[in-house]
């Protein structure tokens, strides 16, 4: 071997060993720094558990509402039962008044006020159009859905019952023919159930994994930097004149230590609580990979503009609804405007999110999500050389004022 053949392996060793120094100090970091063993460790184990039981009921059942019956006629009461018979909806008081009815949903002991008005059976019975007041606590969307589709579909099945005598059928045959000439079963695609828990918690689960990613990076970038402000990439490391083998080892110890977190929160938390999973491990492991190294890389990229612990709390906390209605899953995409949705691009969650809700929640195959696992890819190899660039010009900084000294 010549001389530089022997320069090549040195320095191909020197590059693994420094990767292997810092993913063994970034390690270690994680295990010691409280704040980033509970972001990192702690949170992703236990917030899954906890938001998933607390919507595993998945619809709400016999929510309260106050009924104000100023008709007081054999429609009214007909009404009332097959509204109380419905599953959604539970009639709990019977007031005078509307006054009566607000003040019982401000206290919340009830969600909903039912108004039939005085001339409500009379114009029925002049073959004239009827109508009914729906009253809505808008705080809880699940309320209100309960309250307005059991009563739209009481007085769906009303309608159907009083055109019947007017249809002049002479069978009942004719009579469902003439009230009802198109029969239909709503089926809810993709959410058999109708639940909250089935159509967003999948997303809530994969933006978990990014923000408390952001959180542990940001927290260990801030407590370097207090500990050591003149070079706080690596603590007490040697002089490194290249950023490539830190990110790596960066990157490598986050990615080991996530993806055990990913297989717990994306296969294991929706079976406990059984949840729609339709996504198989490979198609998991093929998306995850470069979604986490797009967050890891991304949160790297801001983690030098991190000067204490608390700023990264804020920020994240404060991005994690924006992210969630950026990625189109609790807001439709088609409904965003432009710009936004440009913003949207440039956050790893937002491909994350669809590409695992396709997987998962649609029945898709890999076929199906490929420009999402195009986009995470190329965020990838973007915030990986962006964090390259931003080390880069750190160490270049820190390296001045030991040159000048010299």
């Amino acid at each position: 071997m010549n001389k530089t053949d022997n320069n090549i392996i040195e320095k191909c060793t020197s590059f693994i060993t420094d990767i292997i120094y810092v993913w063994w100090v970034e390690l270690k970091n994680i295990f010691k720094d409280e704040g980033a063993l509970i972001f990192m460790i702690v949170v992703p184990l236990a917030y899954p558990l906890l938001y998933s039981w607390i919507y595993n009921n998945e619809v709400v059942r016999d929510v309260p509402v106050a009924i104000v019956d100023m008709s007081h006629s054999s429609k009214s009461r007909e009404f009332i039962q097959k509204l109380d018979a419905t599953p959604d909806v539970k009639t709990t008081y019977f007031c005078n008044n509307i006054q009566e009815a607000k003040d019982l949903v401000g206290k919340q002991v009830v969600h909903g006020v039912i108004y039939f008005p005085e001339d409500f059976e009379r114009a029925i019975g002049r073959g004239e159009q009827s109508h009914i007041g729906c009253y809505c606590d808008m705080s809880l969307m699940l309320t209100y859905k309960a309250i307005y589709q059991a009563t739209q579909s009481v007085s769906l099945d009303m309608n159907t019952e009083i055109q019947k005598p007017k249809s002049f059928s002479f069978t009942s045959r004719d009579e469902e023919i003439n009230t009802k000439p198109l029969e239909f079963d709503e089926v809810n695609i993709f959410n058999t159930t109708g639940g909250y828990g089935n159509a967003l918690l999948p997303g809530v689960l994969v933006l978990i994994l990014q923000q408390t990613l952001l959180l542990g990076i940001g927290l260990l970038a801030g407590t370097a930097r207090e500990k050591n402000p003149g070079n706080h990439l690596v603590p007490n490391s040697p002089h490194y004149s290249s950023a490539i083998p830190i990110i790596t080892g960066k990157g490598l110890s986050y990615l080991m230590v996530y993806a055990v977190m990913a297989a717990y929160i994306c296969l294991c938390v929706p079976r406990f609580f059984h949840f729609t999973t339709l996504i198989n491990k490979w198609d998991l492991l093929t998306i995850m990979v470069p979604y986490l190294l797009a967050a890891i890389f991304f949160g790297l990229m801001l983690s030098c503009t991190i000067r204490y612990r608390e700023n990264v709390m804020l920020l994240v906390v404060f991005t994690s609804v924006p992210f969630l209605f950026l990625a189109g899953v609790s807001w439709p995409l088609s409904n965003i405007p432009g710009i936004w949705q440009g913003i949207s691009w440039l956050i790893p969650s937002t491909f994350g999110i669809r590409a695992f809700l396709k997987l998962s929640s649609m029945g898709a195959d890999m076929s199906d999500i490929q420009t999402e696992y195009l986009a995470l890819w190329l965020q990838t190899g973007i915030y990986f050389i962006a964090s390259c660039l931003v080390y880069h010009h750190h160490i270049q900084r820190t390296k001045q004022p030991c040159e000048d000294e010299q």
